[in-house]
């Protein structure tokens, strides 16, 4: 409980920083915003899905699971940052737990992707997206985008405190997050894709997390058979907590073992 209690003390330091400084968040929406009106308008009317549908339907529920990887690197900056100009050493000076400082950092993120959701939702709304399963499934799918979110921010934070002070982190998390992304679902069904590459995007994590969204949200999901279309609530829950349990225990121990 006192790292918890500690980690939301560091979580409202962060969201200060970006109380003053906002315009990180804000151009991580914003090219958002802007990756799904290109996709809906300039290539929306040329993309078929399995089954039928309206693309937007489609492509909403796959923007919000690609907007849980973009801004990562944000963090992962922050993070390296306080690591490299000594930051991180006065707060290992303090009697907190190993994960207090990482904890305040995914909970501020954690808060501004909610936020980003939000406007994603209000903005899809606009652009004629519509929700059509029920209110607990509705939530249930905003659960499951947070929790993707959680998870990989585990990685960027593991990248940051072993190799951020060489300046690294923030290029191997956009290393990372761009071939994951676009190897999914979030724009265009698998079953079009060569077989090996649909093979590929289909076992993606955002693939799953994507379709349970689209499930929940009472969308099309592009999947007529496969795991995907059976197991897609279940892949979202098992694949986040994967890279969890891989991810949070290996930044902890390097957090214990940062040195100047």
């Amino acid at each position: 409980m006192t790292t918890i209690r500690n980690g939301w003390v560091l979580t409202l330091r962060e969201l200060a920083h970006w109380a003053r400084q906002p315009w990180t968040p804000v151009f991580n929406l914003l090219f958002t915003i802007m990756l799904l009106l290109m996709f809906a308008f300039i290539f929306g009317g040329s993309i078929q899905l399995p089954g039928g549908g309206d693309y937007i339907q489609f492509l909403l529920p796959g923007m919000m699971a690609l907007a849980m990887m973009f801004g990562v690197e944000s963090t992962t900056l922050a993070m390296a940052t306080d690591a490299r100009k000594g930051i991180t050493d006065r707060f290992r000076s303090l009697p907190i737990g190993d994960a207090a400082v990482s904890l305040g950092r995914v909970g501020a993120d954690l808060i501004s992707s909610a936020v980003e959701l939000l406007i994603l939702v209000v903005g899809g709304l606009l652009l004629g997206w519509r929700i059509t399963g029920s209110l607990p499934a509705a939530v249930l799918a905003v659960a499951l985008l947070l929790w993707l979110r959680f998870a990989v921010l585990w990685i960027g934070i593991f990248l940051a405190l072993t190799i951020g002070r060489n300046e690294g982190a923030t290029m191997m998390v956009q290393v990372l997050v761009w071939p994951v992304g676009f190897l999914s679902n979030v724009f265009v069904s698998p079953e079009f894709m060569p077989s090996w590459l649909g093979a590929v995007a289909a076992w993606n994590p955002i693939s799953a997390t994507a379709t349970a969204v689209r499930e929940l949200f009472g969308n099309p999901t592009g999947v007529t058979s496969g795991w995907l279309a059976e197991h897609a609530v279940t892949g979202a829950v098992i694949w986040p907590a994967i890279l969890v349990a891989v991810f949070l225990p290996l930044s902890a121990r390097a957090w214990r073992r940062l040195r100047k």
